[in-house]
């Protein structure tokens, strides 16, 4: 997981970044990149979901229009695959590949790695890149604790700011094992935290405004500089459990639009 060169295919398929999203800038340079990677499931060896790839996009068109001052392209990463496939960590492969096809395109501009599901998982192992400066972790996809399999690694996360965010009532990817590795990150990295959405799933949907306006405050705060909103700065700077177990409050981000 430390070679950063192009991934090689898979079926005859390889990971791509395609066009931007949202409308194209010509006023400025980029100045930051955010690269979504959508949900996958752990083992398939079937083509990247469609469904998955269009369920990324409400959040790139919020993070491009919050950041379209100082320049922030975002790309939905094109999968070889659906699954992560154990060992071979197929989708944390393509995520490094799409960080350095990114500063191959725009230079040396920081970049975040977003991610739902077992894209979240994806983000987080791969945020050892130089070139990654934030990890946006959504309902993070974690495999149940197994005595005989190494512990998800957390030592590629220092030096980046880290936001991990979870639904209370995640019937598909448990929301304590993502508590867990939160504190477990948080003893090597300072600046991470996580929120939980009580009563929310999996997708987020029934809190879906208040967690883009969380997204697009931690990515502009991390990326460029900007002052996160208080509940964000109060997160990265509690100790644990109270950083970790921050809940996201209803109409959060209502007074942040741009």
């Amino acid at each position: 997981m430390a070679q950063f060169a192009l991934v090689g295919t898979s079926g005859g398929r390889r990971p791509r970044l395609g066009r931007p999203v949202g409308a194209s800038r010509t006023e400025t340079a980029v100045g930051g990149v955010v690269l979504l990677l959508p949900d996958g499931v752990p083992a398939s060896g079937r083509g990247p979901s469609v469904r998955a790839h269009a369920a990324a996009l409400p959040l790139g068109r919020r993070l491009v229009r919050a950041g379209r001052s100082e320049g922030l392209v975002a790309h939905v990463v094109g999968y070889r695959g659906r699954g992560w496939n154990g060992a071979d960590a197929r989708l944390a492969e393509d995520a490094e590949w799409a960080v350095t096809e990114a500063v191959r395109r725009y230079g040396d501009v920081p970049v975040c790695l977003a991610g739902h599901g077992m894209g979240a998982r994806a983000a987080l192992r791969a945020a050892g890149h130089p070139a990654v400066g934030a990890v946006l972790a959504m309902a993070p996809w974690l495999p149940e604790d197994d005595m005989a399999a190494e512990p998800e690694p957390v030592r590629q996360l220092v030096g980046r700011r880290v936001l991990m965010v979870h639904g209370t009532n995640d019937a598909r990817s448990d929301p304590e094992l993502s508590y867990r590795l939160a504190e477990r990150a948080k003893k090597t990295n300072r600046e991470t935290c996580r929120f939980e959405v009580h009563s929310d799933g999996h997708a987020l949907r029934q809190h879906h405004d208040e967690v883009l306006s969380l997204a697009a405050d931690f990515v502009l705060g991390s990326l460029f500089a900007r002052p996160y909103a208080r509940p964000v700065a109060d997160a990265l700077a509690a100790p644990p459990p109270l950083g970790l177990r921050m809940p996201l409050a209803a109409g959060f981000g209502r007074s942040l639009r741009p």
